[in-house]
């Protein structure tokens, strides 16, 4: 396998090397053989080769969750006309004081802030002198007992509600958002409002679901049936515990979803006023967000993802918006992008040469 088979598209170009393996097909149109120097190729880590062990990394031999470097403050936040509900957030800030804007994290499905990308971006950062906040949105990890309503794909009223009541002097620096997976749709969600709460100076996805419709249609498949059946049963414990909104029947409902689909039909889709899944996943994709947003964004996200479909990437690649910076890869996994160069995931470096670039404009 090449080290060098990535994909790079910004405003000034379009970049592929040449590939290898099975990335899964490329739609026509898009350019490639194309060399960037800005930022460094990824080369996959042994023995995690292909997008299942990239994946997995993780899931067998968790990060290191020791932070004590940079100690904790919990943030509670408001959420107005919440009915009540509180968002949690740990706030770290670096051992000596910078100017550097804050980072804010935002997880994805089933994650939250104690999942092992959020330790890993927050110790890159705040070694680089960044200060992070790690954020839970509605229902997810510590936020589950102070919340009675969830998120979901579309959820980008909860980014909206922390920054609305978020009164830190790291917040006056500037903000940078950066998604995980789920937590990438919620802040293009976010940034397509209006007029948000406040304007980050850039936002950041990591293998973000853009066609929800195609993403569940690709974990249904067979040879995804350990990650659906993972991924539901992490769903379900997470609605029916905490402080949840949910009633006996609609418990009863999730309890039997046999699938993501299901559950969405039990839960989801009525919990945040949706006619059904299929009215859910069509109105909380984000494939026509990109075009209502002015916020500079890098999109990184690997061709052999076993969950998330590159195909949206792909159309983005042919009509790149002049404030998007495209970087799609060839290997690397979903939240993997396990490097052999660096101990920290790949999808790290590049956030910190692009935030330099950027920061430095």
């Amino acid at each position: 396998m090449s080290v060098d088979d990535f994909t790079v598209t910004t405003s000034s170009g379009r970049i592929r090397n040449n590939t290898a393996g099975d990335p899964g097909p490329m739609r026509t149109g898009v350019p490639h053989d194309v060399t960037h120097p800005a930022y460094p190729a990824f080369a996959p880590r042994f023995p995690w080769l292909g997008g299942d062990l990239q994946t997995l990394r993780y899931y067998f031999f968790p990060c290191s969750e020791d932070l004590s470097a940079w100690p904790a403050e919990r943030l509670s936040l408001p959420v107005p006309n919440g009915g009540g509900d509180t968002l949690l957030a740990a706030l770290h800030r670096p051992e000596a004081a910078t100017d550097r804007p804050l980072a804010i994290l935002v997880h994805g499905l089933t994650g939250c802030e104690g999942s092992s990308y959020m330790f890993e971006t927050t110790r890159a950062f705040l070694r680089l002198g960044y200060p992070v906040m790690r954020l839970n949105l509605r229902g997810a990890g510590p936020s589950r007992t102070t919340c009675r309503r969830s998120y979901c794909a579309g959820s980008g009223d909860n980014v909206e509600a922390a920054l609305s009541v978020l009164d830190i002097d790291e917040a006056r620096r500037g903000i940078v958002l950066v998604g995980f997976s789920l937590g990438g749709t919620v802040i293009l969600h976010y940034l397509a409002q209006r007029a948000p709460a406040v304007s980050p100076i850039c936002a950041i996805t990591v293998s973000t679901p853009l066609d929800l419709g195609a993403v569940i249609r690709r974990l249904m498949r067979p040879r995804n049936t350990l990650y659906h059946r993972w991924l539901l049963a992490r769903m379900k414990e997470a609605v029916v515990g905490g402080a949840s909104e949910i009633s006996p029947g609609q418990q009863s409902a999730v309890m039997a979803a046999r699938s993501i689909r299901e559950f969405d039909n039990a839960f989801t889709a009525p919990h945040h006023g949706f006619a059904d899944c299929d009215d859910y996943y069509t109105r909380c994709s984000a494939t026509g967000l990109l075009d209502r947003i002015d916020t500079p964004m890098l999109l990184l996200h690997a061709r052999n993802d076993p969950w998330i479909p590159a195909a949206p990437y792909d159309d983005i690649a042919r009509d790149i918006p002049s404030n998007v910076t495209l970087m799609l890869t060839d290997d690397g996994g979903h939240v993997g992008f396990h490097d052999r160069r660096n101990d920290t995931p790949w999808y790290n470096t590049i956030m910190q040469a692009y935030l330099e670039r950027t920061l430095s404009v």
